[in-house]
């Protein structure tokens, strides 16, 4: 039987602190054993518990440690939803990180987006969407084109997405006290609801090319 989740427990913290800044490689072998049990595990087990809310969120991973001391500093784990379009987590010392993405698009991936964007039913959808996430406090972001893409008119209504070749939606949860209790399952699940329409619309609409 799996673990449950209970909360990273406050000794996480102790153990992040001790990977700041560019910890030698001693000091990343002291800490692997207390980091892996600390820090990772409690994150499988969130995942698991968000997977048991929603099906779709089953096809998730949550990363080992990389050579750059930025992973040993951060837990990041993903939720796949669609071909590169993702729920991303991230705990740190500044507490839990969440983004709905599409990003690192396959080629033709662009192309979809931009049609659908251009579509008057499926960009005015769009459009509705990023403007609700946005007042729900999320920050939009990805790799933005400095002017319209070809083949689309400088003056076309939604100009802003065409010029989009990724798509995040991204909030910082907070560094508080629930994260050290199962709270913290309900809050990645708000988050979720969050970002659902917006990646429901995603998978709909960017096509893997063929």
């Amino acid at each position: 039987m799996r673990d449950q989740f209970q909360g990273w427990p406050e000794q996480a913290m102790d153990v992040l602190w001790q990977l700041q800044g560019e910890p030698t490689q001693a000091t990343r072998e002291r800490c692997r054993a207390d980091r892996e049990r600390l820090v990772r595990q409690p994150m499988i087990a969130l995942l698991n518990e968000v997977a048991d809310n929603d099906p779709r969120y089953q096809d998730f991973s949550v990363w080992h440690y990389r050579t750059n001391s930025w992973w040993w500093q951060h837990q990041s784990a993903v939720i796949r939803l669609g071909r590169k379009i993702e729920i991303n987590l991230r705990f740190s010392l500044e507490g839990l990180h969440v983004q709905g993405a599409w990003w690192y698009p396959d080629p033709g991936q662009v192309d979809t987006f931009r049609q659908a964007v251009a579509a008057e039913g499926s960009g005015r959808a769009l459009a509705a969407i990023v403007e609700d996430v946005r007042k729900k406090g999320y920050g939009i972001s990805g790799d933005v084109m400095k002017r319209p893409p070809r083949g689309y008119p400088a003056d076309h209504p939604r100009t802003d997405l065409l010029r989009h070749r990724s798509l995040i939606a991204a909030r910082h949860l907070g560094c508080e006290e629930w994260l050290h209790t199962p709270e913290a399952v309900d809050r990645v699940l708000a988050a979720a609801t969050d970002l659902d329409d917006l990646l429901v619309w995603l998978v709909r609409h960017v096509k893997r090319a063929a």
